[in-house]
């Protein structure tokens, strides 16, 4: 933050006191340690938090790894994925998210307008397009792509800043088409990685080698969901979920972060999640307000950029950004094994969005129609019932 981002004052803001002060007590002792002259603060009351920030970072879960356990359990009743971004329990994630993290920015505009909303909260597509068709100036972020970066680097044998990415698609729905060497118009050694390393790519994103050959592109690994669905189902059903896990390393977090001798961060926290998310925000805040034209790879509007694409739906793709947000970069035409993945859930997007913000079982049961995953009218009908049941709490129309 020092070279790139200078700051005065970091707030965090937490509705959990305990944990807030766990968390702050340990920020305050990494400044400390690396002789940092910013002032760190912290608070349960959001208005006072936000109160005179340049930016917001916004992350945030309603109902806790609890509500993310549900989200990753019942729709597999179905024989569907359980999932938190994406299936049924990535709607549920949204329809409890959305009004909460709107509420959080008409708070931040009444407090500060000319403050810029980073978010990575998920579903990050959603959310930000919620965020963005409301008039916020707000930009969405995902460590994806600066996690394909960094991996291809050290690959490569490269510093991370020398790699470009053709990176492309929806949040958690993207597709590596070229990596460049030396700036955009460097050497695409995309075919290098995958005849030298395709191996490891492949068993990364736990993928068959052949599938990654025969695209000739690198998936995110969110797209195991779509291409290897029924595998990922009955993988998901032989063990604990995800959320299980983290909840489980999170206490363990909480616990080391209480010794006051802890001032850097604990390797335990790499099992976390989010790997090189806090660099890519550093980044994307730093050309927000340096107004720096720097490109960013981030979540904002279609404009046009994908032709077959809404103007308001939101991609995420490689973008200049400045004072005035995130404008996308030209791509080149998309094939039609991923245009039109892209199209149908851009579609979901759109019925999941009118869901969050109007409610309603009929809204619910179109958005879980349109969805790839889904599409049946027995397994709609089912899900939408089970997501209004383990959500009523935090759905105020239901």
């Amino acid at each position: 933050m020092r070279d790139v981002l200078p700051l005065e004052e970091l707030v965090l803001v937490d509705p959990a006191a305990d944990r807030l002060e766990l968390v702050g007590g340990l920020a305050r002792r990494i400044f400390a340690k690396q002789g940092h002259p910013g002032t760190i603060s912290w608070t349960d009351d959001l208005d006072a938090g936000v109160d005179g920030a340049d930016a917001v970072l916004l992350q945030l879960r309603v109902g806790g790894q609890a509500a993310r356990n549900q989200d990753e359990t019942w729709p597999l009743e179905c024989g569907c994925v359980g999932q938190e971004t994406t299936g049924a329990g990535g709607l549920a994630k949204a329809l409890r998210t959305v009004p909460v993290v709107l509420d959080i920015a008409e708070r931040v505009r009444r407090r500060n307008p000319d403050a810029w909303i980073v978010d990575f909260t998920n579903p990050v597509g959603i959310v930000t397009r919620a965020l963005l068709t409301a008039g916020h100036r707000a930009v969405g972020l995902c460590n994806v792509a600066i996690g394909f970066q960094r991996k291809f680097a050290k690959l490569l044998g490269v510093d991370p800043g020398e790699v470009t990415l053709e990176h492309v698609g929806l949040n958690h729905l993207t597709w590596e088409r070229a990596v460049r060497v030396g700036g955009t118009d460097g050497e695409d050694v995309l075919p290098k990685l995958l005849a030298e390393h395709g191996e490891a790519i492949a068993e990364d994103l736990r993928m068959p080698r052949t599938l990654v050959g025969w695209l000739g592109v690198v998936p995110s690994y969110y797209l195991r969901y779509y291409y290897q669905h029924d595998a990922v189902v009955r993988e998901l059903r032989s063990k604990p979920s995800r959320a299980a896990e983290v909840a489980a390393i999170e206490r363990e977090l909480l616990e080391m972060y209480g010794d006051p001798a802890l001032d850097e961060k604990p390797e335990l926290l790499g099992k976390r999640g989010g790997a090189f998310y806090s660099e890519a925000a550093v980044d994307l805040t730093s050309s927000l307000l340096g107004d720096t034209g720097e490109v960013r790879i981030v979540n904002t509007f279609n404009a046009g950029t994908l032709p077959f694409l809404p103007d308001d739906a939101v991609i995420e793709v490689p973008a200049a950004v400045n004072a005035q947000g995130a404008k996308p970069l030209p791509v080149r035409p998309l094939e039609p094994l991923f245009a039109g993945l892209v199209a149908n859930v851009t579609a979901y997007e759109h019925l999941a969005l009118e869901a969050a913000l109007k409610g309603g079982r009929e809204r619910v049961f179109q958005a879980l129609l349109s969805h790839p995953l889904i599409g049946q009218i027995e397994y709609a009908e089912k899900l939408t019932d089970d997501l209004i049941a383990h959500n009523r709490e935090h759905l105020a129309w239901a």
